[in-house]
């Protein structure tokens, strides 16, 4: 690892990795603040920026979109009780009352220190941990994948725990889509004839259409009706803790972090879940857990440094195993995707100076995260003030252009407005989006190592599936399939009974 570290530094160094890093961490925590926005669609929105960009700039600047969102996010939280990622809203419990006796400008200060902490936590534990689990993934072959795909597939139920029925719908309709083209045998499948069917949908076209433009669509469809007006709270306060009071939120932060890593390491939990387990971590801990709710800085610190810790724990399983735990994952593994970079132990060794660059930028996104919160805290604020219809037309352009920009293809620019109706209707009747996403990218992928070991078991005069037991990693895999199958049992009980117990608070659909 550390050899590959000078490599890391000199690719981190440059113009375009100190640049991608400054827009993905200024830019998203911008939309993160933003109602209704979320980590997802700005992901989706600048992948087709980064087709110019060297490969670690470009992976770089998604990654510290991912982890600024969930930041922003509770800016939006603390002011008008509306977070602007479902990671922070478990922040609007006691950052909303804080805002209101006139600390709003504290309650942002304690927000960004413990995302912080909270970040640069998992970006240590993805530094140590995934090059060792990249390492296992030599082990693999086509049954290996196969499983591993079919691992990512099981997060549809995660996904979609409020109803499997929809999900399932999601998904076969994300399968079918991505099976269009050439199999792996090179026949033609569901082209009907069209020769510019034969390469598949797009998948960045596709994404912008599923997040971006259904968002688009979305709003405007709500501007109609009248929505409740949120009071933004003023500015006041003062913006970092104390001395006396970081020392009392410091042993809560650190717990809270290491809770996040393993929650974000987990497929299909994500940072929603673990902000509910950070607060109640919190409060089973305090001494007068009566005050929760009231407005206490352990309200905001404990659910903000696990949200963002799970970053850092979900990158984890994408970059060593391929397994996207969230819809945000996913798209960021189509970046990965676009880029000729294969998740897996290239990654840690052909592309190391790539991927040791990335994990490098991630923890330096979480400090500069830090930096431009504590110097622009005050006037981020104002962002939560911006109406969403002057919004609305620029994130359609800017979804238009990044469609056709994605391969100069006019075609492209279609495929990402019957996506965007798509994704439109769908989230219009409660269906969700994300499988259909995870499916995309693991379709084709399990078709692919299916008929690669269909071909070696029919050489040892074994089918496929008699096969599968003869590998012992295949056996673990399965096991784990099955355990994923029951996670989302488990979620749901933890997010339903602090709902139910704090009220439901509406957000993104996305993480």
């Amino acid at each position: 690892m550390f050899e590959n570290m000078q490599g890391a530094l000199n690719e981190l160094f440059t113009w375009s990795s100190a640049l991608g890093l400054l827009i993905g961490v200024v830019g998203d925590m911008v939309i993160g603040a933003l109602p209704g926005l979320s980590a997802t669609m700005g992901i989706a929105l600048l992948i087709p920026v980064t087709y110019g960009m060297r490969p670690s700039a470009a992976i770089l600047m998604l990654a510290a979109i991912y982890t600024s969102a969930v930041y922003g996010g509770s800016i939006s939280a603390i002011l008008i009780h509306t977070p602007g990622t479902p990671s922070s809203a478990a922040t609007c419990l006691d950052g909303y009352p804080m805002a209101q006796k006139g600390q709003s400008l504290h309650a942002i200060g304690i927000s960004t220190t413990s995302s912080v902490i909270g970040g640069v936590i998992s970006a240590i534990a993805l530094l140590l941990i995934a090059p060792p689990l990249a390492r296992l993934s030599l082990n693999f072959g086509s049954t290996e994948y196969f499983l591993i795909a079919v691992f990512g597939l099981t997060l549809i139920a995660s996904l979609a725990a409020d109803n499997m029925v929809k999900g399932l719908l999601a998904g076969f309709f994300g399968l079918t889509v991505g099976l269009i083209g050439l199999a792996a045998d090179g026949s033609s499948r569901y082209t009907f004839g069209i020769p510019g069917l034969l390469g598949g949908i797009n998948l960045i076209p596709a994404m912008i259409g599923l997040f971006s433009i259904s968002q688009v669509m979305i709003q405007a469809d709500e501007r109609g009706k009248a929505p409740e007006k949120k009071e933004v709270a003023k500015i006041a306060g003062r913006f970092l803790p104390t001395g006396r009071e970081f020392v009392r939120l410091i042993p809560l932060i650190l717990e809270c972090s290491v809770v996040g890593v393993f929650i974000g390491i987990l497929p299909g939990a994500g940072g929603d879940i673990a902000s509910w387990v950070g607060l109640n971590l919190a409060k089973n801990q305090s001494k007068h857990p009566e005050q929760f709710g009231t407005g206490i800085v352990e309200g905001v610190a404990a659910p903000e440094a696990a949200n963002n810790a799970v970053t850092g724990g979900a990158l984890i399983p994408l970059l060593t195993l391929g397994i996207p735990g969230s819809s945000t994952a996913a798209v960021l593994m189509g970046g990965l995707t676009i880029h000729g970079l294969a998740p897996g132990f290239e990654l840690f060794s052909k592309y190391a100076d790539i991927t040791y660059c990335v994990i490098l930028g991630f923890l330096a996104a979480n400090i500069l995260m830090g930096l431009v919160g504590w110097a622009a805290g005050r006037y981020l604020t104002q962002v939560s003030k911006v109406p969403i219809p002057l919004l609305i037309p620029c994130i359609a352009v800017l979804s238009l252009l990044g469609s056709y920009a994605s391969s100069r293809n006019f075609a492209d620019v279609w495929i990402a407005i019957i996506f965007g109706f798509i994704g439109f209707v769908f989230r219009k009747y409660g269906v969700p989006t994300a499988p259909i996403v995870l499916a995309l990218i693991l379709g084709p992928m399990s078709d692919k190592y299916m008929y690669q070991g269909t071909r070696i078991a029919m050489k040892n005069d074994l089918t496929f599936w008699q096969y599968i037991p003869t590998r012992p990693l295949s056996i673990v895999l399965i096991i784990l399939i099955v355990l994923a199958l029951f996670a989302p049992l488990l979620s749901k009980a933890i997010s339903s009974n602090y709902q139910k117990k704090h009220g439901k608070i509406d957000a993104a659909e996305d993480d």
